[in-house]
């Protein structure tokens, strides 16, 4: 595993992997729906601020439906929101309207297996995401 150092913190890229968790229309889950994603991860498996200022042009994220990535976007941190800061996924849209899928309580999140995960996606539902693995970027 590559250690990063920014500032007084180290971090690591890891590739996260998502799975939609079960829910009302999901009783088991859903295999093949979810996110594949870049993120630099603290010790704990925290995102790192520092490490995505230094870093955020390798945190890339996929959507996925049925295994297939239908989407293209990055990881992105913008000021303001609970703790300072907001993390969500910005899919930049050839017609200039930016859609976002955006992370709640990113920040105090530790992204280990087995953990979950919820975001307000852009069409306004928030839905809940398993962590089903976390790997070398």
């Amino acid at each position: 595993m590559s250690h990063h150092q920014a500032g007084t913190e180290q971090y690591s890229l890891r590739r996260v992997r998502l799975e939609m968790a079960r829910s009302k229309e999901h009783v088991e889950g859903a295999e093949g729906y979810g996110y594949d994603f870049v993120a630099p991860l603290d010790g704990q498996g925290h995102l790192s601020v520092d490490g995505w200022h230094v870093d955020r042009g390798r945190c890339f994220v996929h959507r996925l439906e049925k295994g297939i990535v239908t989407e293209r976007g990055l990881l992105v941190h913008k000021a303001g929101g609970e703790g300072g800061g907001t993390w969500a996924f910005d899919y930049p849209d050839v017609q200039g309207v930016d859609d976002e899928d955006r992370g709640y309580h990113f920040a105090s999140r530790s992204f280990v297996p087995g953990e979950y995960v919820s975001f307000k996606e852009h069409d306004g539902v928030t839905r809940t995401y398993r962590i089903k693995a976390v790997g070398p970027a």
